[in-house]
């Protein structure tokens, strides 16, 4: 798999809200946001690391369906009683990314973690395919 490095960024980096589709709506009445991940690779395998601040292992939801990785994770903040935001430079909400998956990821050796907002996706790459011997029958 190719690698590609990208130089330090140093701009201040805005969370990217999750885009509905045309005709859509979420059935949660919060914004949803994309979170900010980043992809290692080893010898045997990728990993994921997206950061999902609030989120425990009781709130995020992953599936794969057709080569699409769905990483969901719900927050279910409240606001203390008797208090009213007077200044907010963080914006609380769900989160949700997606990522196609390649034939070389062995899909029954998917494994999560999250502890303290950080979601780890270990995929493990597939092996080669094996040399199998096919026995013939007469018919």
């Amino acid at each position: 798999m190719a690698t590609k490095n990208k130089e330090l960024q140093t701009d201040v980096v805005e969370k990217e809200e999750v885009e509905v589709v045309e005709g859509a709506e979420r059935t949660r009445p919060v914004k949803a946001y994309v979170p900010r991940a980043d992809i290692y690779e080893t010898d045997d395998s990728l990993v994921i690391v997206a950061d999902m601040p609030g989120v425990d292992e009781n709130n995020v939801d992953i599936t794969l369906e057709k080569n699409v990785l769905s990483l969901k994770g719900y927050l279910d903040f409240q606001t203390p009683e008797n208090y009213s935001l007077a200044y907010a430079e963080y914006e609380v909400g769900d989160y949700e990314r997606s990522f196609t998956l390649s034939d070389e990821i062995d899909r029954d050796k998917i494994e999560a973690t999250i502890s303290d907002g950080v979601l780890r996706v270990f995929l493990a790459k597939a092996g080669p395919a094996k040399t199998k011997k096919i026995s013939v029958k007469s018919a």
